[in-house]
């Protein structure tokens, strides 16, 4: 089976949560005998075209440089997605015309910002297209008011209908798809995201994690670490509130806070606040960086407001790092409270320092938590195993399609 991937996002260029994800699944995909070729945009110097792994093509198409705005750009974007999708399709043709004679191609879209090339690929050649929807307008805002939100909205509402299957990572996003986009219940298929643990094993001496600690704390220091967009959705606000509330009780805490963009309102926050000199902002972190924090951290601390799934909590765990999250969207499908980690009543700052408080009072039940927390990744969250259960997604669906009449 070939199936033709569309992704405005794909490493190196990383945006959020959806290159990842493209990336390990296809990796997993393609491992598994399944013939993968991702489209996306070019980005830096990275090449045009790309075998990544036997099976595995990644082509990088143009990246529109002159465009009206950014919705502009996507639909200039999916133009040169969809010419490098008919040269991959055409080469394929079936000599007896009839795809259904075929091996297998299937369309997946990865959001709405490859819906266009999509779904004209799919009417061009009557190709089934799936799609996986990551997040919502309407979930991402809470409600939809503005032109652009509206917009995307109903691009996202034609994804969901054009598609023959819809993936979403949760069941929380199962729900929404179906409140916000009106997808029927039954057209979709939850699936979770996943993490490669050996990618955030660490192996490193009591000594050198005591060095790269010194990097962002002081000895006595307890870190709270948190990476995120700095944006309101990922709650950084609320895990400020909540370590000046601690330190009225418990003054040696740190709380570290990783990842890009801009954080004037946060840091200004924590000047209003009186805890700057609490609060280490690092700017980008490397991937080796990042690793060693989550190793060398004494909780992991992810507030989100809404989170679809959220997979920086996946590699927390993997990392062994003891984790507080909010009970909201997928986070509270993935951390079970007391077990695999701590959960707080969403957007309640006073409830997340209790729960700061409570993992820095029981280093012992963190740790043990931590080990649970590992066991439930390796056993649910690996790709192999989502991989499957994609694979038999593409299979029902092709499946379905030979025995229609289209």
């Amino acid at each position: 089976m070939k199936i033709i991937m569309l992704s405005w996002e794909f490493p190196p260029r990383i945006v959020g949560g959806i290159a990842p994800h493209v990336h390990d699944i296809s990796i997993a995909l393609a491992a598994a005998g399944t013939e993968v070729h991702v489209i996306t945009a070019e980005f830096g110097e990275a090449p045009a075209y790309e075998q990544m792994r036997p099976g595995l093509h990644v082509h990088r198409v143009h990246n529109p440089e002159h465009s009206n705005d950014f919705i502009h750009w996507v639909q200039q974007l999916n133009v040169f997605m969809l010419e490098k999708a008919q040269q991959l399709i055409e080469g394929r043709r079936p000599a007896s015309g009839a795809w259904r004679d075929a091996d297998g191609i299937i369309i997946h879209a990865h959001d709405w910002l490859s819906h266009f090339a999509a779904a004209h690929l799919k009417h061009q050649y009557h190709l089934p297209m799936v799609s996986t929807i990551h997040a919502t307008e309407f979930g991402r805002n809470g409600k939809i008011s503005t032109d652009i939100q509206k917009y995307i909205s109903s691009v996202e509402w034609q994804l969901a209908f054009e598609s023959w299957r819809v993936i979403c990572c949760s069941d929380f996003m199962r729900n929404e798809i179906a409140s916000a986009l009106e997808c029927p219940w039954d057209k979709m298929d939850v699936i979770p995201n996943g993490v490669n643990v050996a990618n955030f094993t660490v192996n490193a001496d009591a000594e050198q994690r005591a060095q790269f600690r010194s990097r962002f704390a002081a000895d006595y220091e307890r870190i709270v670490f948190f990476i995120g967009r700095m944006v309101r959705e990922k709650g950084g606000d609320l895990l400020i509130d909540a370590l000046a509330q601690v330190r009225t009780m418990y003054k040696d805490v740190r709380l570290v806070i990783g990842g890009g963009g801009k954080r004037d309102n946060l840091q200004d926050f924590a000047r209003w606040l009186g805890v700057s000199e609490a609060v280490t902002f690092t700017g980008y972190l490397s991937d080796d960086d990042k690793r060693m924090m989550l190793a060398c951290c004494d909780v992991a601390c992810f507030p989100s407001r809404y989170e679809p799934f959220g997979i920086v909590a996946l590699e927390a765990m993997a990392a062994q790092a003891p984790v507080i999250v909010s009970d909201t969207g997928g986070l509270k499908e993935i951390i079970r409270h007391n077990v695999d980690g701590l959960t707080f009543f969403s957007g309640d700052s006073t409830s997340l320092a209790r729960m700061i408080l409570k993992a820095i009072a029981e280093p012992d039940y963190n740790r043990s938590r931590a080990q649970t927390a590992l066991q439930r990744v390796k056993e649910l969250y690996n790709w192999p195993r989502i991989s499957g259960i994609t694979r038999a997604v593409y299979d029902r669906v092709w499946e379905e399609y030979r025995n229609s009449s289209w």
